[in-house]
């Protein structure tokens, strides 16, 4: 929604005077953490090993979002859009998905991918992505092959987060106004359900065995819990009191655990998958947006839009071990496998 995230994008323009693609630093050696930097039109890589910023990719005045790396670790892409100023839009042409060259750290290609795409998926197989177009209502699928938009799907109004099973089958697009899940068929690229959930629907995930969804309600304070089987409600789990205003969540590669990042709490709650019990409560930086968690499942990541910063938990001991400076307005995060 254009006029809620209007004035978190003046600074665009102030960025640091990069060339496109342009890295700051040289690659590390070892694992990624991927971090668009929305108020800096920047991408930060930290190396997960020594959590430090290894590089920083320029993306111009155009304003990242959502982040994914591809299956096999060698891209990254990012969801691009209009800056604003004071409100009124900017039309720039930067509405599409920069793909990042993991081994060089510079902006290779740029795919269309309808209006003001704010967040997407990746198929499990690398040749599909599946981006939300805010502005339109609408749902673009994109063959990654050749770079072209294969199918505009209507879904609900201002659509949010997606998020597609581990079997690349379904496709989960949340709305926030219309406070709808639109369940895309890949099979077809067809709509094949809609369902109610609680209000303001942001982030959407899958449990590994695919059985599962929980998308979480910024303004109902709330994580929803979805039998893919059927697109229907199973539970929904309160948080914070119904105060978290969580919008990002991941699923541990066991399937036990839930994260969820309260943005208006300044945590991470962490809920048994089976029950829904809360087993902890984590401080971490300013506004947690975008959240992620690694592979083997023993840290989590949170992109903090207030406080600049990312905050790193080890999932054992739950608690934050490292904090790691990035650029204006950290939105959204993802680790290189």
């Amino acid at each position: 929604m254009r006029p809620r995230t209007a004035l978190l994008v003046l600074a665009c323009c102030c960025a640091p005077a990069l060339a496109p693609g342009a890295a700051a630093q040289s690659p590390p050696a070892g694992p990624l953490v991927y971090v668009t930097n929305e108020r800096s039109c920047t991408v930060s890589a930290i190396d997960a090993i020594t959590n430090e910023v290894r590089a920083t990719i320029s993306l111009g005045a155009e304003r990242p979002r959502g982040i994914r790396v591809s299956p096999d670790g060698s891209r990254v892409y990012v969801a691009l859009s209009d800056t604003s100023d004071l409100g009124r839009t900017v039309e720039t042409g930067a509405d599409g998905i920069a793909v990042i060259d993991v081994a060089t750290q510079k902006v290779i290609a740029k795919y269309p991918a309808g209006t003001d795409p704010e967040a997407f998926a990746v198929s499990p197989d690398g040749t599909r992505l599946y981006a939300s177009n805010e502005d339109a209502g609408t749902a673009s699928v994109i063959d990654l092959t050749s770079g072209r938009v294969l199918s505009t799907l209507t879904v609900g109004i201002e659509p949010e987060g997606v998020a597609i099973s581990p079997d690349g089958r379904w496709v989960y697009v949340t709305a926030e106004t219309s406070n709808t899940v639109s369940v895309i068929d890949t099979r077809t690229n067809q709509v094949a359900a809609n369902l109610l959930v609680d209000v303001r629907p942001r982030g959407a995930a899958f449990s590994p065995d695919g059985t599962r969804a929980y998308v979480t309600a910024e303004i109902g304070g709330t994580l929803t819990v979805i039998d893919t089987r059927t697109h229907q409600v199973v539970s929904v789990i309160q948080l914070e009191n119904g105060e978290a205003r969580p919008v990002g969540v991941v699923v541990s590669p066991d399937g036990k655990r839930v994260y969820t990042a309260n943005g208006s709490k300044d945590s991470v709650s962490v809920l048994d998958a089976e029950s829904g019990a809360l087993l902890a409560t984590i401080p971490v930086g300013k506004r947690p947006w975008g959240i992620a968690i690694t592979p083997d499942g023993r840290r989590v990541y949170t992109a903090n839009g207030l406080s600049n910063d990312v905050s790193v938990i080890d999932t054992a001991t739950n608690r934050v071990i490292a904090t790691v400076a990035t650029g204006r307005g950290p939105w959204g995060v993802a680790v290189t496998p």
